[in-house]
């Protein structure tokens, strides 16, 4: 089966047929999914829809909302932790493009949520843009042990890829790589096998052929056939592949099918 090990599931553009758009993923093949958040209160939602779907979730704080980190909302993420649902920390990082957060406390909350990874034994989910050489440095000086990364919808440059691979990172691959103008194609044919992961993003960054509408997790199905090209191997490889990945990075919730209902 398909992991979708990036959807922001409880956005609000998906309020309306949230059913039917997990429905249309089982029916490519997708059999579990991920689903993000980006703060406090999105971290709350995606529990609930961890619960209500048989999907898992993620509990932190995005680059965009750092300035919100503080004592109570990082109490408040551990603690988010020890819900059986929750399998990873993030989404974090930074993010330099829009700067929404100024920088300094970007950084803290992504030290803060790195440190938070390592001391519960849970992946970093890390969010990049336009901050290659303090997201590498940063990634490189966390500490030991290092907690596990997924670099998720890669799209950085050497300085990211070579400290990525330095710490046995992750390397999630989202509908950009069915781009024409994306140009880090050698990235997806030079990734090792067993750090390869696959996500929508949903709903942002919907791929070819569907670019320009609402992205959604069936759609994952089109990026594991997009990867399979660039590396020359079948589908049914990359699916293997990256479903066995998954459950490495993520543990052995990602192999339960979600529910058909809510």
């Amino acid at each position: 089966m398909l992991v979708d090990t990036h959807c922001h599931l409880g956005d609000r553009r998906f309020d309306a047929d949230r059913d039917a758009v997990l429905d249309r993923a089982r029916h490519v093949g997708v059999g579990h999914i991920v689903t993000i958040a980006d703060s406090i209160e999105t971290t709350m939602q995606a529990i609930a829809l961890a619960d209500r779907y048989g999907l898992s979730a993620s509990a932190g704080v995005h680059p965009h909302a750092a300035s919100t980190w503080t004592e109570d909302v990082a109490a408040r993420i551990a603690a988010c932790l020890d819900h059986p649902a929750v399998v990873a920390v993030g989404e974090t990082g930074l993010d330099y493009h829009y700067d929404y957060a100024p920088r300094p406390a970007q950084r803290a909350a992504f030290e803060a949520q790195l440190a938070l990874g390592s001391e519960r034994n849970r992946p970093v989910v890390v969010h990049g843009r336009e901050a290659d050489r303090d997201l590498a440095a940063m990634l490189q000086a966390s500490g030991s042990p290092t907690a596990t990364i997924v670099l998720h919808s890669f799209s950085s440059g050497p300085t990211v890829v070579d400290a990525g691979m330095a710490i046995g990172a992750y390397f999630s691959f989202s509908g950009m790589v069915t781009f024409k103008n994306w140009n880090l194609l050698d990235v997806v044919r030079t990734c090792p096998a067993d750090r390869l992961l696959l996500e929508t993003d949903a709903p942002y960054l919907a791929p070819v052929p569907h670019r320009g509408r609402r992205n959604e997790p069936a759609f994952v199905r089109g990026i594991a056939e997009r990867v399979a090209e660039l590396r020359d191997v079948s589908v049914d490889e990359v699916i293997t592949t990256t479903t066995a990945n998954a459950g490495r990075c993520f543990g052995s919730r990602v192999a339960q099918p979600m529910t058909t209902q809510s």
